[in-house]
């Protein structure tokens, strides 16, 4: 829907003002338009009050109509009115699956005679019912709306339903929906209801007396308008009124109500009557009806009631409560006294939220709400009642001893217990039944459900435990429900092992009742493995004291914190304190090095390990010790080998002993032994030896005790040797012995030695006298150079006296020499050149380069640039070879697209023919040879779409005038965009769009150059600014209405470069989108509901138990569903940002056309509401841009080309929400709609504040839109841009041409005669002179200049498909300047540069003036003449090659071929009128002339670099237009392969048959033709005859028709006998029939007198002519 544009005000009030101009025609068409425009306010009347009743969104207005097909909305209606009879379980396909995935179903059908089962029992009258396939078949919608609005009015005079609303000239519809509406009751062929009058006739279906009961009314609205409550209340109570239920109390009510219904419907009506063009008067439309008044009475006792019940409720009167519920006013279903306690509480509740839901105002319940809560009170109620139930056989179970029983009965829904697992089954027994015992007694139901809910925990237990999950086993142990107490979550790999044990252990128990753990063994298992922790907690603790009594460094409470018992330390001996605290403190030690704690604490194992080394260290140095002792004893006795012996103990470790030396051993370290005892005191016992670490040990010989630390008063016995004495005097022998060894062995080496060392001597004396050489160096020199001196003195003297006595000799020598050195250098300099000629030429060319480099800039840039400059480059105005090869390509390839999208255009409305076709075929199984003849058409559209137009060539000489003055009008047209913008607005707009698309855009050539572009352009700009001026009064009609030049503009810019754009800015986007197959973006929080629940069911396999049907707020209350609809808002949010980048990224991608169109719009806007504020203008240009030129192409890509897909392919569902909802989140941002609630509510259905937290991003992206909008409209305008002026034409080389069929300059010419007037009101318009040279409207043959055939048939498709003939004008001017120089001083300031440009191209100068005054040279003159002749082949070659479509002006070419003398002498001439106009000047030496060639110099550049961008351009549309003309192919091929299937099936089965069929018959038998003979009362009685003429129906039997087949396949001859007398005599073509039955005729004429049934006749041929069984 959209504002303004429909309102039936709007259109009453242009019929009105325009009726002195409307033709028949046109007020006919606007009467269907007010039709159109009532039924689409009916439609949403209807809507609206569906949608109040069901409490659900229904499809919009424009597709409420087929939206009602699958009835489920009527079924649902069906629900409300009666429940009892239509239950929800019974409508079909309830949420739409089925229709949406695979369209109707024959079980649609249900749902329709649901509603009608519905309608029957609350008793409308049967008049008011459709038929069935008026609705599953869309037969007669009209006539279904119509039902609905008579049921709304009787059920509101029942009271169960609300009042439907009027809504005419309230809402707004398109031009576009009114259009098509229009069309779519056209089909219909049916006479429109006359829904003002269903009150009239409701009351006449009652049975009752007409008048009474009309005259009773009448009273009542006369009462009424008295506002007398007391005579209208005695008006009311007239038996004849036939009104129920008036409450005697009520009278100031009732006469309020009713007032306030009748003067709304009489302001209805009053708005109605203002249309007199749909003005029907009757006497209801001012007056309540029966039903109406009625409805109110019954409204004001449901208002009254609800009142009572709310007072009732705050006293909490029950019985109050209960008679208000059972009174005939609210009429609240399924009232139980004895469940009035339920209801109180239910209503309580109910009023409680929705008092807080309206900020603790005060509230009133409605019927629905009560009938609600009545409802689930009851449920609640029987509830109760089946769980008291419930309990008593669960007793009766554990009394049986029957674990079956009593699981069945704990699973019982009634019991409404936790859920019961089936593996628990002995486990519920056997607790149940000790509880039992335990309290003697029976079990009510809170210690059943407080048990269930505790062993169903349990169970899961034992379920997670044998998983072996420890964090699974750990949620069920912490569930509330399963009452394990002490647990940690720290132990929960524990637990899982310590239970995994015990059950395991449990099941190989023999003869166990119960192989799962019960809740005290689980317990005692969470018991056992916590008792173990405080264990290793405690020995931590012990740990921890031992580590922090190690960094006191005392010994002893080391020693006490090892032998701690919670420590559980192995082998601490006493005597070891002293280890234990070094080997514990410097494994500390070392473990800091490796933290950067320094605190670092010795583990457990760190702790016994140091223990263990410390024993490990005694034992050692006690053995240690003894060998030292018995090396000692060894010497004492002066035995040698025990001496040896003694030293290979292996803790002893000493090295390097030799057998040999032990003698030179015992010798030493006795000599050692004595020399120590002579130091001190001997005999104590006591030794220190050190250990592998460097550790002290002291040891006593005599007590065999030891130390780690010197004791007190303890003497070193120096009558004994350590160990390291030992081993310095066995070190120092052994090496004594080894260098005698070695010195025996190396004799030879040594004597080596010392030879290079005596000649290290002698280098070291040389070497002292070479540095004391250098040293002395200078006075060396200086010696050395005195007597040089006076050997070259003695020579320098002879030779002087030698040169004096050979003088001359001397001179010739130097000139010999000195000319051999002069040549020498030339040859170098030569020779270098010669060498560097690569590197010379570089530098030449840089030099030119450079000066070429500065005139170039010079030209570009400076305002007055000199002739001499300007003679540099004025070869670039001549066109060369290349710029006309590139002229012709442009022409083709031009022509290549315009006929490539025609002919595609072609190909595609076939094919849309093609589906229709092959879809009647399918239906009625006889249209093949249709599909095949079209089929052949589609076929030749393919071979000849490449056929070019023939141009003027192709024409006759008899018309070539006719059309060279239509290429006078056509060139008119284009350069004038005025007259096209009028004729736009003068024309009715059903026909605009054809005659956009047939005529505007074939004129310039679908834009396809930057001329035609530039053309089209200023036409959509004055098109624009003339619709914002007079079409549009308030800024919101541009957005909310459908303006016609924005139509026009978006489609031209979608055309293939555009398109081509927005694939390249959209489709990796989109292909991105459509490929994620994990991307489902679904905000719609009951959707997402049911397919959590759905996929829970599947996954599990269980009924999960929760409702289905559920609403948004009840859906949201699930945290699963708010998770994903939070990971689809966040996707969306993601997906978005892709593309808003992208089209922000993207600006420059978007046409220049639509930019230019969008600074047009804002310019138009800010002028015609200059107090607007520039965010409002911002949103209408956005509004432009994205709406309605980008949104589509995301909403829809494989429809605008973005994404290709194949025939037999299309998008998925779940694809086009997620591309919907991005556009509608892009739509949101670009028009900042969103930020509040009402908005989402909107847009996404019913109460969506969960998608609020997306205002943030929207507003923020408006921001980013705002800014992007004010980019795009920074274009510059279309001259600078194209780079054309008003000149353009005149000096390019290529005409204008279009390619235009001969139907469309036929309809142009007609349509331009037709609003002649309003396009060019001025008499001397020039319109009008080339209007009336063309003179009336000619026909196809006429213009073409062929002979038709008389046959009337025959001339008619001749004229059609002549019609569609394809011609190239090129376009000129008419009013174009004559020969006569001084006509118009601009075409003589062009001819006069022409001239100008030749003769400074031969001829050089400083100034103009001076090559002007100095005659021309004969070289000059025969340089001049080349250039003409140059000029002359190139452009005979490009006549040749473009077919004549490019030549040059010869009025311009005349004067440039004229000598230099006289062409000078011309150009003085012109320069003196040019000066007398003031357009130059003698006294700049006319520089004004030479700045404006400088200026075309620059255009020029700027023409040919534009033209190459074109040709790429037009390339790439042409390579576009073929992949789309392929793809269409592609179906083309589909179809024919379908078909041919079909025809190979048909025709298998005809073999068959008696008769070959329709399609083809053999040729070797005789033709046979089958006929049928029936009267006409046989097919009046059949129902295919209606009525003839005025035969009367007796005189029936006296008429005969016979149908009989011809060789045509497909077509009947039916003739008429009257009395055995032929009458009449038709050809009767099956196909037209098959049309027929598609757009919806029901029944047509024959013989111009004889009506009859289109769907029995066809249903007649079928059974009689195709039926296999005939």
């Amino acid at each position: 829907m959209d504002s303004n544009n429909g309102t039936a005000g709007k259109r009453t009030s242009r019929a009105g003002d325009g009726r002195a101009h409307m033709t028949a025609d046109e007020m006919d068409e606007q009467r269907k338009q007010n039709v159109a425009y009532e039924y689409l306010c009916h439609l949403e009347e209807a809507k609206v009050w569906i949608q109040a009743c069901i409490n659900e969104e229904l499809p919009p207005t424009t597709e409420l109509e087929e939206g009602l097909r699958n009835g489920v909305y009527l079924a649902q209606l069906g629900h409300f009115l009666a429940p009892q009879v239509v239950p929800l379980k019974k409508i079909y396909d309830k949420d739409q699956s089925r229709y949406q995935s695979r369209g109707l179903h024959f079980r649609h059908t249900d749902n329709i005679n649901h509603w009608f089962v519905a309608m029957e029992k609350v008793g409308l009258p049967q008049i008011f019912y459709p038929e069935t396939t008026d609705v599953y078949d869309r037969k007669n919608m009209p006539r279904v709306i119509y039902c609905l609005h008579a049921l709304s009015l009787y059920c509101f005079k029942l009271g169960i339903a609300p009042q439907i609303e009027d809504l005419y000239g309230k809402v707004q519809f398109t031009e576009e929906e009114i259009s098509a509406m229009k069309q779519e009751l056209e089909k219909y062929g049916i006479q429109m209801p006359a829904f003002s009058k269903i009150g009239g006739i409701l009351a006449n279906e009652m049975t009752v007396d007409d008048a009474a009961l009309h005259a009773a009314i009448i009273a009542i609205n006369e009462a009424i308008d008295k506002e007398d409550p007391e005579e209208t209340m005695k008006a009311l109570r007239n038996p004849s009124a036939m009104l129920v239920n008036m409450a005697e109390d009520l009278p100031d009510n009732y006469q309020t109500t009713l007032y306030e219904a009748k003067m709304t419907k009489s302001e209805i009506s009053r708005n109605k009557s203002m249309d007199p063009e749909n003005a029907e008067h009757d006497v209801y439309d001012e007056l309540l009806t029966q039903a109406e008044i009625q409805g109110n009475i019954n409204k004001v006792n449901t208002t009254v009631s609800l009142d009572r019940l709310m007072d009732a409720l705050l006293k909490g009167d029950r019985a109050l409560i209960l008679q208000t519920l059972n009174s005939p006013s609210l009429a609240i279903r399924g009232v139980q006294n004895e469940n009035v306690d339920h209801y109180v509480q239910r209503l309580d509740e109910l009023k409680d939220i929705k008092q807080n839901n309206n900020s603790n105002e005060v509230v009133t319940l409605e019927k629905e709400e009560i009938q609600q809560a009545v409802n689930k009170a009851n449920l609640d109620a029987d509830k109760e009642y089946q769980k008291a139930r419930a309990v008593e056989l669960i007793n009766e179970a554990i009394d049986s001893c029957d674990a079956e029983q009593l699981l069945k009965a704990l699973q019982n829904p009634a019991a409404q217990l936790p859920p019961v697992f089936d593996y628990a089954c002995a486990l519920y027994f056997e607790e149940f039944h000790n509880m039992r015992d335990e309290k003697q007694s029976e079990l009510d139901y809170d210690e059943i459900s407080a048990a269930v809910r505790v062993l169903s925990a349990v169970a899961k237990i034992n379920e997670a435990i044998d998983v072996r999950d420890p964090e699974r086993t750990l949620k069920a142990l912490t569930s509330p429900e399963a009452c394990i107490p002490n647990l940690d979550e720290t132990n929960a790999d524990r637990y899982q092992t310590q239970l995994r044990e015990s059950k395991q252990a449990k099941s190989e128990i023999p003869d166990s009742p119960c192989d799962l753990l019960t809740h005290f063994e689980i317990c005692t298992c969470i018991n056992v493995v916590n008792d173990q922790v405080i264990e290793e907690h405690q020995r931590i603790e012990a740990i921890q004291q031992i580590n922090n009594t190690i960094e006191k460094g005392e010994p002893g409470l080391t020693l006490k914190a090892l032998q701690v018992p919670e420590a559980k330390l192995q082998a601490v001996v006493d005597t070891q304190a002293y280890r234990y605290q070094v080997l514990l403190v410097r494994e500390k030690n070392k473990k800091s090095e490796g933290h950067t704690d320094e605190e670092a604490e010795l583990w457990l194992e760190e702790i016994q390990t140091a223990i263990d080394n410390a024993n490990k260290d005694a034992q050692f140095g006690l053995k240690l010790s003894e060998g030292v002792e018995s090396t000692n004893a060894a010497l004492d006795t002066s035995d040698a080998d025990k001496l040896l012996e003694s030293m290979a103990v292996p803790e002893l470790a000493i090295h390097s002993v030799i057998a040999d030396c032990k003698g030179m051993y015992l010798e030493k370290l006795q000599e050692a032994l004595e020399a120590k005892k002579s130091q001190g005191e001997s005999g104590s016992g006591w030794m220190m030896n050190r250990l592998k670490d460097g550790s002290k040990f002291y040891y006593n010989n005599n007590t065999k005790e030891y130390k780690w630390s010197r004791p007190d008063g303890v003497v070193k016995d120096h009558g004994q040797l350590n160990k390291e004495e030992i081993q310095r005097v066995v070190s120092d022998v052994t090496a004594a012995h080894d260098r005698e060894l070695l010195f025996q062995a190396n004799e030879n080496l040594i004597v080596k030695i010392q030879a290079n060392y005596r000649g290290y001597q002698a280098r070291k004396a040389y070497k002292e006298r070479l540095d004391f050489m250098k040293r002395q160096l200078p006075l060396i020199i200086k010696i050395q150079s005195k007597w040089k001196m006076v050997l070259q003195k003695n020579k320098y003297r002879e030779r002087l006296e030698y040169m004096k006595d050979n003088e001359k000799a001397a001179v010739k020598l130097q000139a010999q020499v000195r000319g051999w050195k002069a040549r020498k250098e030339y040859q170098g300099r030569k020779k270098f050149f010669c060498d560097h000629l690569a590197v010379i030429i570089k530098l030449q060319s840089y030099f030119r380069a450079n000066k070429a480099r500065h005139d170039y800039v010079t030209l570009m840039n400076n305002a007055n640039p000199p002739l001499p400059v300007v003679q540099r480059f004025v070869h670039l105005l001549d066109f060369s070879d290349v710029d006309y090869a590139e002229e012709i390509e442009l022409q083709k390839i031009r022509q290549k697209v315009v006929s490539e999208i025609k002919s595609t255009k072609q190909l595609e409305d076939d094919l849309d023919q093609m589906d229709i076709k092959i879809g009647l075929l399918i239906k009625n199984r006889v249209t093949l040879q249709d599909v095949v003849t079209h089929g052949k058409k589609l076929s030749k559209h393919r071979e000849d779409g490449q056929n070019m137009p023939k141009g003027l060539k192709g024409l006759s000489k008899a018309c070539h005038d006719r059309l060279e003055a239509y290429q006078h009008l056509f060139y008119l047209l284009q350069t004038n965009p005025l007259y096209l913008a009028k004729l736009i607005f003068e024309m009715p707009q059903n026909k605009m769009t054809k005659f956009m698309e047939a005529v505007i855009y074939s004129l310039f050539n679908y834009g396809a150059n930057q001329r035609e572009e530039f053309l089209l352009l200023k036409l959509f700009h004055k098109a624009l600014e003339e619709e914002i001026e007079s079409k549009v009064d308030k800024m919101s009609d541009f957005v909310t209405g459908n303006p016609l030049v924005v139509k026009m503009i978006v489609g031209f810019n979608r055309n293939q470069r555009g398109q081509n754009s927005l694939r390249e800015m959209l489709n990796p986007l989109i292909i991105e989108v459509i490929e994620d197959k994990n991307l489902r973006i679904n905000t719609n929080p009951v959707e997402v509901y049911k397919a959590w629940v759905n996929q829970t069911e599947t996954s599990t396999g269980v009924t999960s138990g929760l409702p289905y049907d559920v609403t948004t707020e009840q859906a949201l209350k699930h945290e699963e569903v708010k998770a994903v609809l939070a990971e689809s808002i966040t996707r969306l949010t993601e997906v978005t940002d892709k593309f808003l980048n992208a089209i922000f990224t993207s600006l420059d991608k978007i046409p220049y056309g639509m930019r230019y169109m969008a600074k047009v719009l804002k310019a138009a806007l800010e002028k015609k509401f200059p107090e607007a504020a520039e965010k409002d203008v911002l949103k209408i240009v956005g509004n432009l841009l994205y709406y309605r030129y980008i949104n589509s192409a995301i909403v829809a890509p494989d429809a605008f080309d973005i994404i290709n897909v194949e025939a037999d392919k299309q998008l998925s569902n779940d694809q086009r929400r997620n591309l919907g909802s991005v556009a509608k989140i892009l739509q949101f941002a670009a028009s900042n709609k969103g930020t509040s609630f009402e908005h989402y509510s909107e847009d996404f259905g019913g109460d969506s504040s969960y998608l609020a937290a997306m205002n943030d991003y929207i507003r923020q992206s408006h921001e980013k839109f705002k800014k992007y909008c004010v980019e795009a409209c920074e274009v510059p305008e279309p001259e600078d841009f194209f780079h054309i002026d008003q000149y353009s034409d005149i000096v390019t080389i290529a005409k204008p041409s279009i390619y235009i069929s001969v139907q469309e300059i036929i309809d142009t010419h007609q349509l331009l005669l037709h609003h002649e007037d309003q396009i060019a009101p001025d008499p001397q318009d020039p319109i009008h002179e080339l209007l009336e040279d063309l003179r009336e409207v000619p026909s196809v043959d006429e213009l073409l200049g062929t002979d038709l055939p008389e046959d009337e048939e025959m001339r008619k498709m001749l004229q059609t498909q002549l019609g569609k003939t394809e011609i190239s004008l090129t376009l000129s001017n008419k009013f174009e300047v004559p020969e006569d120089d001084q006509a118009d001083v601009q075409q003589l300031l062009v001819r006069t540069k022409r001239m100008v440009v030749d003769v400074i191209a031969c001829q050089t100068g400083d100034n103009l003036l001076q090559i002007l005054d100095s005659p021309a040279s004969e070289e000059q003159e025969e340089l001049h003449q080349s250039l003409v002749k140059k000029r002359d082949d190139r452009d005979h070659r490009a006549k040749i090659d473009s077919e004549g479509g490019l030549m040059r002006q010869q009025s311009m070419s005349g004067d440039t071929r004229m000598p230099l003398s006289m062409m000078k002498t011309k150009v003085k001439k012109n320069l003196q009128n040019l000066e007398l106009h003031e357009v130059v000047t003698r006294k700049n030496g006319y520089q004004d002339l030479v700045n404006m060639i400088a200026q075309d110099i620059r255009n020029q550049r700027n023409y040919r670099n534009s033209r190459k961008h074109e040709l790429m351009r037009v390339r790439e549309t042409v390579r576009s237009l073929q992949e789309k003309r392929m793809f269409y192919e592609s179906q083309i091929d589909y179809y024919n392969r379908y078909v041919q299937k079909c025809i190979e099936n048909l025709q298998q089965k005809g073999n068959n048959r008696k008769s070959r069929g329709i399609f083809r018959r053999d040729a070797s038998q005789k033709a046979h033709f089958e006929s049928l003979k029936y009267s006409a009362a046989k097919l009046h009685e059949k129902g295919i005859i209606l009525e003839i003429g005025t035969l009367p129906t007796n005189q029936f039997k006296n008429m005969q028709f016979e149908i009989k087949e011809t060789a045509d396949p497909g077509v009947f001859e039916v003739q008429a006998k009257l009395l055995g007398m032929e009458v009449k005599k038709i050809d009767l073509v099956f196909q037209d029939l098959l049309q027929l039955q598609y757009e919806g005729v029901a029944v047509i004429e024959l013989f111009n007198d004889a009506k009859v049934n289109v769907n029995l006749l066809i249903f007649l041929l079928n059974k009689k002519f195709y039926s296999a069984g005939k």
